[in-house]
């Protein structure tokens, strides 16, 4: 584990968009759940509207944007329906970013503490990590499941550093975000959620163009950018600045 002096803490990832290229699955999965009601959108839109917000928020919006009622029961089936879907889309079509496997695994050797805060359900993020190999990476793992309100609001954020706290991965100081606590996001809305939680936000151009993701600290082309080494040189000039 790093000492408290360690530039680099912890590393909190995004999953969607930003581990595996998930979001076209996600959307095939709301595509495939919302045939019958006709709500389908091209992706395009669906990228525009609904990426970054968790399954329950995406169809509630999905809904109140064609000024259709959605009950309770309806409501329910919808998320089992697409979270089916998605399940046997992913276990045909689940494809990494390049240098995941990489990064994450440099990281690991460097007893860099790793943990996600994800907008999809635990079974989700759980089969992902499964097809990639990677569960016994993140000691910490915060989904939709954990959590009452979807990014933008900072919950997940604030959620994964106490339990990487109370789990002897960060210095268990009551006050204030960690220093040297990195996220790696790929949406604004996860950028706004991350910096609403006092983090540093590095951003992948994934998902956005580099010019959307304006509110990260630093912004990359790729995933396959980043290294450790990096990571650390980004908390050092942050803590020169300040």
């Amino acid at each position: 584990m790093p000492s408290r002096l360690h530039p680099l803490q912890a590393v909190i990832f995004d999953f969607d968009g930003v581990v595996v290229d998930s979001e076209p699955l996600h959307y095939k999965a709301f595509m495939e759940t919302l045939a019958p009601f006709h709500l389908q959108h091209d992706y395009d839109v669906y990228v525009e509207r609904y990426i970054g917000f968790d399954d329950r928020d995406a169809f509630r919006a999905i809904f109140e944007d064609a000024g259709r009622p959605l009950p309770a029961d309806l409501f329910e089936r919808l998320i089992y329906e697409k979270q089916g879907a998605f399940k046997r889309i992913v276990s045909k079509e689940l494809r990494p970013f390049p240098g995941v496997h990489r990064l994450v695994q440099e990281l690991v050797r460097e007893e860099v503490p790793l943990a996600i805060a994800s907008g999809s359900a635990r079974e989700e993020i759980l089969l992902m990590l499964d097809v990639l190999g990677l569960k016994q990476s993140f000691p910490v793992i915060v989904t939709a499941d954990d959590v009452a309100r979807s990014k933008p609001d900072p919950e997940s954020y604030i959620l994964a550093v106490r339990l990487l706290r109370d789990r002897g991965y960060l210095p268990n100081i009551a006050s204030g975000p960690p220093e040297g606590c990195l996220v790696i996001e790929d949406t604004p809305t996860g950028i706004e959620a991350a910096k609403a939680a006092g983090l540093f936000v590095v951003a992948v151009a994934h998902s956005f163009p580099v010019e959307a993701l304006g509110p990260a600290d630093r912004a990359v082309p790729a995933l396959s950018d980043l290294s450790g080494d990096l990571l650390r040189s980004f908390i050092r000039d942050a803590d020169q600045r300040a």
